[in-house]
């Protein structure tokens, strides 16, 4: 067994014996987490899906993973191309076992293009994909999944027709799902749709997993109905929320919340993009994941703690992370 991996077994070991003292004592007393920061977690939080390996943290790098990590929480950093999901990988393998690494092209990168992302606006840089070097990249330790991979109807570049669009993203998301078979990772599903259509990406998404006959997906912060949630779910894929469900408009989205079973749920910041109502106006980071697990908790009628620990099984579970 890897160092990382040793380590992080006596933690997760750790935290369940101090979660078992608290349940048992019945009282308020933090035995464990840094309350430093105000950031107490009963149980190790994971952020299934942030971005540190962006340029948003070039600044701060270091002090955001301090916080991260002195919480007890564990991360995985998701490639959007190149040279992020390199990025990705080299996180994981300065801090193994704390940090994970997925990888893979981005449907937003297959063209260039101007993204007017609220939080932080960027160009995308048009990129081929390249079976061989995101193949090497997979075997790489750390690495847990591929992804972010998907359909994105919700801008269309300049000078590109739909059709057009929807192809290239259909072909390059089904060369990452053969990806992910011959490695035996799960993918981590971006969906994002048009305007005028809102479920029309997710549905074309699922054609291409079933077309495939590969399921094994996390679709990454969920938005769609109730109706497309159920299909997902029947086809044996994962949802994960993020700071969206905090937001005063996601009445429709909270009824997605409390549908979806407890164990087919995952919890995410997207950070450094989405950042939860508490707040709202800052740059995200994997901490305020919290606030999502709060936010399920409330619209559930559970304990956060209940929360906590189940999804951080399911992720543990479901990226084959090796900490139970």
């Amino acid at each position: 067994m890897e160092a990382g991996s040793r380590q992080l077994l006596t933690d997760c070991k750790k935290w369940r014996e101090i979660y078992e003292i608290r349940i048992f004592m019945s009282c308020s007393v933090q035995l464990y987490g840094s309350t430093a920061y105000g950031y107490p977690f009963s149980m190790p939080l994971i952020d299934t899906h942030c971005h540190l390996n962006f340029n948003a943290y070039k600044d701060d790098l270091d002090a955001v993973i301090k916080r991260t990590l002195d919480a007890g929480m564990r991360v995985i950093n998701v490639g959007s191309q190149s040279s992020t999901s390199k990025r990705a990988v080299e996180l994981a393998q300065q801090h193994p076992g704390k940090l994970f690494a997925a990888v893979a092209l981005h449907p937003l990168h297959l063209f260039e293009t101007y993204v007017n992302e609220v939080e932080i606006p960027f160009k995308t840089r048009e990129e081929v994909f390249d079976p061989k070097f995101y193949g090497d990249l997979a075997k790489e330790p750390g690495v847990v999944a591929i992804g972010e991979c998907g359909l994105d109807y919700f801008r269309v570049p300049e000078g590109v027709d739909v059709e057009t669009l929807a192809k290239k993203q259909k072909d390059t998301f089904l060369q990452q799902i053969y990806l992910a078979q011959e490695h035996n990772l799960p993918l981590i599903l971006h969906v994002r749709a048009s305007k005028e259509d809102p479920q029309g990406a997710y549905l074309d998404l699922l054609e291409v997993l079933q077309h495939a006959n590969y399921t094994r997906g996390v679709v990454h912060c969920y938005t769609g109905d109730l109706d497309t949630a159920r299909k997902f779910l029947d086809a044996g894929c994962m949802l994960s929320f993020t700071g969206i469900i905090t937001f005063p408009n996601a009445k429709d989205l909270l009824e997605v919340v409390k549908f979806v079973p407890l164990d087919r749920v995952m919890v995410e910041t997207d950070a450094p993009y989405l950042a939860p109502q508490p707040v709202r106006g800052q740059r995200n980071e994997p901490l305020y994941v919290q606030y999502v697990a709060q936010k399920i908790a409330e619209v559930r009628g559970l304990q956060v703690s209940d929360v906590e620990e189940q999804t951080t099984a399911n992720a543990v579970a479901f990226f084959n992370l090796g900490i139970y």
